[in-house]
């Protein structure tokens, strides 16, 4: 027996793709389970601010934290010279833009050099950074990348062309040697 062309074709069950939802998210647990907790090669150093305690700002701990879950939810998008939407790609300014209008409610200027000249408190070392603070790194002719701390030794960034936003630790080798110093924006 053919099926009646003319015959509404059934709605979808509501349930399967519920399931399947679960299905994928009880997979991914299971292999963030599975896998053992990664061993540094012998050329990698561990970061030596991984074990400082995270802070956040006094007063605005927040705000802060609406900082770092926007920052951390857009690893992995492109990078694009100008760009300033997760859907167009960023630069690293128009990333820490983006964070910081979407979750802290302030607009800062597209330019790493312009952003490092905004007024907040200027933090020199790195084990005084505190999470949400915008980090500076300097190149040839002064400021040229910039970044958001999240603690633990590590900043979100959109570092290069062909690139993503990533996550890397501020005192790695290139990082270390470029930090210019940070800025407090949310005091």
């Amino acid at each position: 027996m053919y099926p009646d062309d003319d015959a509404p074709t059934p709605a979808p069950r509501p349930w399967r793709a519920a399931r399947l939802l679960l299905l994928g998210t009880a997979l991914l647990l299971l292999a963030a389970c599975a896998s053992g907790p990664r061993k540094a090669s012998p050329r990698e150093s561990q970061s030596a601010l991984a074990n400082l305690p995270a802070r956040a700002p006094e007063g605005n701990a927040g705000t802060a934290n609406d900082v770092l879950f926007r920052a951390i939810a857009l690893v992995g998008t492109p990078y694009r010279w100008g760009g300033n939407t997760p859907d167009g790609g960023f630069d690293c300014s128009g990333l820490v833009d983006y964070i910081y209008r979407n979750a802290a409610g302030l607009t800062l200027p597209h330019s790493s050099r312009e952003m490092s000249e905004l007024h907040g408190a200027r933090v020199r070392s790195m084990t005084d950074l505190v999470s949400g603070d915008l980090v500076f790194f300097d190149g040839n002719s002064g400021i040229s990348h910039v970044g958001v701390y999240v603690g633990k030794g590590r900043f979100v960034h959109a570092p290069n062309s062909g690139g993503t936003v990533r996550l890397d630790d501020i005192d790695g080798p290139y990082w270390r040697d470029h930090f210019a110093f940070g800025k407090r924006l949310l005091d």
